[in-house]
């Protein structure tokens, strides 16, 4: 299946590690150019034709700042996510106070690209805009309740923009992850063992086993790749009819009847 993405310009919002790093890779192997931004100070290079900027996207002017920098962008992708580092379950095992970082990059972070890269597309009357977003914005996780919040307001903010977006010719979808090896999945069991006796804890892998055994039907872990697969192809005209869908690549672990 050829693509014809050569040539194009992708930024990455969320590019120096796991899924977003993986995005990055794909486009770069589409022969697009690549303007990654992460808040690592230390990030890995990209392989030219990329790039890599430091920034905040919770920081609107860093943001637009770096879409300045990009020029005349095809495709924006937001792969930026963070947990409030607590379990929380119940709800009342956080205070209030731990809710605002989670939404500030979580959602607005994602509002923050959105307005810095929509008029340029709006004024070429193309482009894409994909969100990392996960099944816990959809099933109510209870893991961390701020968390499943905000990617569910993100999912809302998707759909709101592929529909104002549609008639310039820009589309807006959202990949939802399940159970994926990243440190934000890792942060999930280090938060879930803190206060556990010794006798209840489990190491990462055997935690991420009994989970996934539990929720997945096909009983697998899902791969950064594979989501980096399905993000070229939301880029290509093969999905021209395709916005303000939230696909799910988790293993069958929320299935909507």
């Amino acid at each position: 299946m050829h693509l014809n993405l050569t040539g194009q310009t992708v930024a990455v919002l969320g590019a120096a590690r796991g899924i977003g790093r993986a995005i990055a890779g794909n486009f770069l192997a589409e022969g697009c150019q690549v303007r990654g931004f992460d808040r690592d100070p230390h990030p890995s290079p990209l392989p030219a034709p990329g790039t890599m900027a430091i920034g905040d996207a919770a920081a609107y002017e860093q943001v637009t700042a770096f879409a300045d920098t990009c020029g005349d962008v095809d495709h924006l992708v937001f792969s930026v996510g963070v947990g409030s580092g607590k379990f929380g379950f119940p709800f009342w095992n956080l205070e209030p106070g731990d809710w605002a970082r989670v939404l500030e990059v979580n959602l607005i972070a994602a509002v923050n690209a959105a307005h810095a890269f929509a008029p340029r597309m709006v004024r070429r009357g193309r482009g894409t805009m994909l969100f990392l977003t996960s099944v816990a914005g959809q099933i109510g996780s209870q893991t961390d309740p701020p968390y499943s919040a905000a990617k569910a307001g993100l999912i809302n903010f998707m759909q709101c923009a592929a529909k104002d977006l549609a008639p310039f010719g820009v589309r807006v979808n959202a990949l939802a992850p399940g159970m994926v090896r990243t440190d934000l999945n890792e942060s999930v069991w280090a938060a879930g063992q803190r206060g556990l006796p010794a006798a209840q804890q489990q190491d990462y892998a055997t935690w991420g086993a009994e989970k996934i055994r539990k929720v997945a039907p096909l009983g697998r872990w899902q791969l950064p790749e594979e989501f980096a697969a399905m993000a070229i192809y939301l880029a290509s005209d093969h999905a021209r009819n395709i916005t303000g869908q939230t696909l799910n690549i988790d293993g069958g672990q929320v299935m909507h009847s």
